[in-house]
């Protein structure tokens, strides 16, 4: 049996192995891209109930501005770049765009932290709107789902998503990589949650385990990410599922399952109300694959109308997202340039580190250090769980990053720059330095500059946030390009809409049919 001593020996050799295999041009190859969520917020910190701004295009068919949950929830979207500089300066883009259409409508702003802003009444809270397309009213019908599901409030919480690939990796090597992800998570939740208290007005009503702080604002004293804890994307329908990431194979048939299996609670909803309003797209335990909680996940870009799982089986892995990640409400755009570097270092060492296959024991080992990383990462001593027995959060996690140095080094000599080894620098310190972390620093600031409010503080980011990127105009050029894209999305909406001609109900009931999920890879071999 490993001890916890030899697997960090056998990773130390693997990663060698491993890097000797990476030509500096497969490492120049990487690319990432960036999905940023934000709600839009009144200047008084309230939840803003106003339609998307018209300016930004259509919902529906823009490429790099959409909406996530709620009509008030942005959602930008870059491409995939091969350094962090292009991808942060597309993202910057987007937001002095989106800020532009926004003081047109008045003073609102962008929220900047994962936790959400003032929040209405559950029902209150709008529903994101796509148009009368069979394509939008699905989409809309989806978000009915998981407001019955689980309530409109929880999809609020906001997070920054990293989608991130490398040349030549296989499905097997990809599922290998989330293996690991999973397995090291909680040093991300640990380095970059950003999330240790929100409003009391979210947790009304709701079993917790906060503690109060004020009466505006509960919190985790050495909490991390309560997005990521019990509090945030937790369900206990989803909690019945065991997922493995064994191969996209083990994987499909997990979803497939959970895609087409009845889920008494959701029959009793049904699909539409008396009054003939739809109330989900189905009432199978996923509605469709976007609802199955993760921290990563495989992705493959989808043909219209295509269903995500049919992709990853026909055609395979072509990146991940990882789905961890808190919005930094210190920085302009919610991640900074070192944090996307360190990510890759990391992405690199889940590639390159041996991956046993997971078992339903380690699985539910890796829950519990979630949910105990988000609560109480901070916490001087904390143990996680590994290999049946105990070990310090702080000595896994340095383990980790001192496997991580010659990864960096690699990157760096690919690039001629030393950007990644600081960053794996940085994280080091960062283990040895709790205060010195967003989530110490989100409290300490609540504490010294705003009376221990949440909210006081998140608005305060978010107006500076507001005054930095209005003060920094946006070039001619990208403001003509991404004024084009808005107007064209806006054409494509109406085409769709013109071109539709089947009644919605058949429809839905092609789109969520098992039928479109595609056939498992090993079968198609075989045909």
């Amino acid at each position: 049996m490993n001890t916890p001593h030899t697997a960090s020996a056998s990773a130390t050799v693997g990663i060698g192995n491993g890097l000797k295999a990476l030509t500096p041009e497969r490492l120049k190859g990487m690319r990432r891209g960036l999905e940023k969520e934000s709600l839009r917020a009144q200047p008084g910190g309230g939840l803003a109930l106003t339609p998307h701004p018209a300016a930004l295009g259509s919902a529906l068919t823009h490429p790099g501005i959409t909406t996530d949950f709620s009509e008030s929830q942005v959602e930008l979207v870059t491409g995939a770049h091969l350094s962090a500089e292009a991808t942060l300066q597309e993202l910057t883009e987007l937001h002095q765009f989106t800020y532009e259409a926004m003081q047109a409508m008045g003073d609102e702003m962008l929220w900047v932290s994962s936790m959400p802003c003032g929040l209405p009444t559950d029902e209150t809270i709008p529903i994101a709107r796509f148009g009368s397309s069979n394509v939008g009213r699905a989409k809309s019908v989806y978000r009915m789902g998981l407001s019955h599901r689980y309530g409109r409030r929880m999809q609020t919480i906001s997070g920054i998503h990293y989608n991130w690939s490398l040349p030549g990796v296989s499905n097997e090597q990809y599922f290998a990589l989330i293996r690991n992800f999973r397995r090291h998570a909680f040093l991300l939740l640990y380095l970059f949650g950003a999330s240790p208290a929100v409003c009391s007005t979210f947790v009304a009503g709701r079993q917790h385990e906060l503690q109060k702080l004020t009466d505006t604002t509960m919190y985790m004293p050495h909490g991390t990410s309560l997005r990521m804890g019990r509090l945030g994307y937790q369900s206990d329908a989803q909690a019945s599922l065991a997922v493995s990431y064994n191969s996209l194979d083990g994987y499909g048939a997990s979803l497939q399952d959970a895609l087409t299996r009845p889920y008494p609670a959701y029959e009793a909803v049904g699909i539409q109300n008396p009054g003939g309003d739809y109330n989900q797209l189905a009432t199978t335990l996923l509605q469709i694959e976007n609802e199955f909680y993760g921290t990563i996940r495989p992705k493959r870009v989808i043909f219209p109308g295509e269903r995500p799982l049919h992709a990853l089986r026909e055609r395979g892995v072509e990146y991940i997202e990882v789905r961890l990640m808190d919005l930094d409400p210190f920085e302009k755009v919610g991640i900074n340039a070192q944090t996307m570097r360190f990510l890759d270092v990391f992405l690199l060492h889940c590639l390159l580190s041996p991956s046993p296959n997971d078992t339903p024991q380690e699985i539910a080992e890796l829950k519990h250090n979630q949910h105990h990383t988000a609560a109480r990462g901070r916490e001087p001593g904390l143990l996680l769980k590994r290999g049946g027995g105990d070990v310090p959060l702080t000595e896994w996690g340095a383990e980790v990053v001192a496997q991580c140095a010659p990864i960096a080094a690699a990157l760096d000599a690919a690039h001629g720059v030393t950007h990644y080894s600081e960053a794996v620098v940085s994280a080091e310190a960062a283990l040895l330095d709790p205060a010195s972390l967003p989530s110490a620093r989100v409290l300490a600031a609540m504490a010294a500059e705003h009376d221990n409010s949440f909210v006081r503080f998140a608005r305060a980011q978010s107006e500076k946030t507001q005054r930095a990127l209005r003060d920094t105009p946006l070039d001619a050029a990208a403001r003509e390009r991404l004024k084009a894209l808005s107007e064209e999305s806006v054409r494509e909406q109406k085409k769709i809409e013109a071109a539709d001609t089947m009644p919605f109900e058949q429809y839905r009931q092609q789109y969520v049919s098992a039928d479109r999920l595609g056939i498992p890879r090993r079968e198609v071999a075989h045909a």
